[in-house]
């Protein structure tokens, strides 16, 4: 089974007026104005095949690409990273995020990525908080206490890939005592950034507590020229309905809620647009879905290893249902395909 057989709701009313309009990255439309978040570890080839086989996401995104480990692998004539599966031949739009702090290594990624890869956005993490990147590496999030820099890095890959358009996340800052999403916002604009992306939580939050949307708020009366696209906590299509009508964003971009519904976006896009919302797919249909998407790791890893990389994304689909906890167990120990659609078929929840 793939998405696109999945239920679908009858269009049995007339669609009341859209409330979101599309938005732009520099020429590029983006409609519906939702986009989905890169996430390390997940958003490959298969799930954006997924994602883009339901429907709603107006750009989708590939993990995070570490621009360091691209050029070693590049210079050593190595396969280009897992990370970029797919990325060639795969429908457009779709945007490569990328990550290190050194402005020339990144502007000469960004480059290949537009020359060899053809992407329609490059974006630049300024966001992510997991130690590996930021103290280890002080990339990410860490940059948002160097502005400066910050904005040497925008200023040479939005040169590097013009007229490709390069975009920034961020987060509202380091710590709750040291909030400059602002000051940020005005650097990522005034060094050429076509758009901005804020995730509504400190570096230090991690992923705790809620995301601050009054403070994503408050950065737009100060972009002149650059959509503000909001990020963080939106696991529903009624979440996302909301952003829009009570906050002054742009666009808005669904991070770990899709993980365990890649049929958020459809339900979403429906919201907006004022028709009706599709229904979740039955557990029925989120097996086969499940399978599906094994099956789609497999032709690129082979079974073994997709195995082992099935088990994180089965445990999203299982997330929040009785019995969850039972399938997780069975399910972190598979290591075959024969291993999977038995511990799928026994063990996948059988209700809400």
């Amino acid at each position: 089974m793939t998405p696109a057989t999945l239920s679908t709701p009858t269009a049995d009313q007339a669609p009341s007026e859209p409330i979101a309009q599309p938005l732009f990255i520099g020429p590029l439309k983006v409609d519906p104005p939702i986009l989905q978040a890169p996430m390390a570890g997940f958003t490959n080839y298969a799930f954006r095949q997924i994602v883009r086989e339901f429907g709603g996401a107006g750009l989708l995104a590939t993990e995070m690409v570490n621009a360091r480990g691209f050029v070693w692998l590049d210079e050593n004539e190595a396969e280009h990273p897992d990370r970029l599966w797919g990325v060639a031949d795969e429908p457009r739009p779709l945007a490569v995020q990328i990550w290190d702090n050194d402005p020339p290594t990144l502007a000469k990624v960004g480059r290949r990525l537009v020359e060899e890869y053809g992407v329609s956005v490059v974006d630049i993490n300024f966001g992510c908080p997991v130690r590996q990147v930021t103290q280890k590496a002080h990339s990410g999030s860490y940059l948002l206490s160097q502005p400066g820099r910050m904005g040497a890095i925008i200023e040479q890959v939005v040169a590097a890939c013009a007229p490709t358009p390069v975009t920034a996340k961020i987060r509202l800052g380091c710590t709750r005592d040291q909030i400059n999403a602002i000051d940020i916002a005005q650097v990522v604009e005034g060094s050429g950034a076509a758009a901005l992306t804020v995730h509504g939580r400190t570096a230090a939050d991690m992923f705790r507590g809620s995301a601050d949307w009054d403070r994503i708020a408050e950065i737009k009366p100060y972009l002149k020229r650059i959509p503000l696209i909001g990020n963080g906590d939106l696991d529903s299509a009624e979440k996302v309905l909301d952003a829009f009508r009570r906050y002054p964003v742009d666009g808005v971009m669904i991070a770990r809620a899709c993980l365990n519904k890649p049929w958020l976006f459809a339900q979403a896009a429906a919201a907006v647009r004022g028709l009706p919302v599709p229904p979740d797919p039955t557990l029925e249909e989120e097996r086969e879905l499940l399978l599906y998407h094994f099956k789609l790791v497999c032709e690129r890893f082979g079974t073994k290893k997709a195995a082992v990389l099935m088990r994180k994304y089965a445990c999203c689909y299982a997330q929040g249902r009785p019995g969850a906890r039972e399938f997780r167990k069975h399910v972190a120990v598979i290591e075959s395909v024969e291993d999977f659609h038995e511990i799928v078929e026994r063990y996948f929840p059988r209700s809400s």
